[in-house]
């Protein structure tokens, strides 16, 4: 089999290494951006929208 790469096994080991850890950074940020967004709205609203979430939201604001 022709090897038509120009990295030698050490910098593919190197290159592996910086890749999949640079996926598992951006998975692990997109999961808490995913997880804040769901926080602040969630993306299924209730029954009568998003309405009843902002009066929850109020309701709960004038109790705290």
């Amino acid at each position: 089999m022709v090897d038509n790469t120009t990295l030698n096994e050490e910098e593919a080991k190197e290159f592996h290494a910086v890749f999949s850890s640079s996926a598992t950074a951006f998975v692990a940020v997109a999961i808490v951006a995913h997880v804040l967004a769901w926080m602040w709205r969630p993306f299924w609203p209730g029954p009568e929208g998003y309405v009843a979430l902002d009066t929850l939201t109020q309701t709960l604001t004038f109790l705290s």
